[in-house]
């Protein structure tokens, strides 16, 4: 019987269970804190994703010009497509990916539309130097472009366009300046509601890119158009019913069996985007 008992194994003390517990807790808490910290200090590399070009690159396109546009320590690389008789001009503000060398495009549609098309890049996309450290520094220097190019415009149609992340830009820039017309495809309510979506286990406090589409699509008197894919995976159609919902005047144009990056491919979103720029 002795030796019976011997050869049992000796359960740990409760303690030790405990100090395990605590010890495995603390290497899970300082892994997500570390986690939180480089989301805080980094992240810019999730918002933004740019795809830088050379400074001798050189656009092969018809009746466009490159423009320069100097901001607070850097240039930003803009492209101006001018009719000889425009109607007005579409201020096109783009996603978080690429560069003018793959958004600038279709220009043939605002050629058929009889309006020029300005877009330009942010910093450290394409051509556009400098780099993107804070939001008012980007809301800025979108603001600088609209000054730069506005006074062209006196007496004509003017109309803000902002596509995925460029949303949130051209809401608030359309707040301030109250363009003719604003058009805001695959839109976002905020920023951290659509990070909330995707990264539910990260605080929206972390966030200093709020880009608060909601707040400031509130605040624009005239005409707001909205286009959204019904199988936009990255951001549900659901953030343009909320923008419906603080923006009453607003039109929700749903595409049907589009998802983010091909809603431009369908013939709804051209015939309705020709419609709207001819009816003012």
């Amino acid at each position: 019987m002795d030796t019976l008992a011997a050869a049992r194994p000796i359960a740990p003390p409760r303690s030790w269970w405990r100090r395990a517990a605590i010890l495995a807790a603390v290497i899970v808490g300082g892994g997500y804190l570390a986690v939180l910290a480089w989301v805080y200090r980094y992240q810019e590399l999730l918002i933004f994703q740019p795809d830088p070009l050379p400074a001798a690159h050189h656009y092969v396109l018809d009746d466009v010009h490159e423009v320069s546009i100097d901001v607070g320590g850097a240039t930003l690389s803009a492209l101006h497509l001018q009719l000889p008789h425009p109607r007005g001009v579409v201020f096109f503000l783009h996603g978080n990916t690429g560069n003018l060398e793959t958004w600038f495009t279709n220009t043939d549609f605002y050629r058929a539309a009889s309006y020029d098309l300005f877009m330009l890049d942010y910093r450290s996309y394409g051509k556009s130097g400098g780099r993107i450290e804070s939001e008012e520094q980007l809301r800025n220097d979108v603001l600088a472009a609209w000054r730069t190019l506005a006074p062209q415009y006196a007496g004509k149609r003017k109309v803000i366009y902002g596509r995925s992340l460029g949303t949130a830009l051209a809401a608030g820039l359309a707040a301030e300046v109250q363009p003719n017309l604003t058009i805001l495809v695959s839109p976002y309510c905020t920023m951290g509601e659509l990070m909330g979506d995707h990264y539910p286990l990260l605080p929206s406090l972390l966030l200093r890119y709020p880009l608060e589409t909601c707040r400031d699509a509130g605040r624009v008197h005239g005409a707001l158009l909205l286009v959204h894919g019904e199988d936009d995976a990255l951001i549900p159609i659901r953030h343009s019913e909320e923008l419906l919902a603080v923006a009453p005047q607003a039109r929700l144009l749903r595409i049907a069996g589009a998802a983010h990056a091909d809603v431009h491919r369908f013939t709804a979103y051209t015939d309705e985007l020709l419609r709207a720029l001819k009816s003012l």
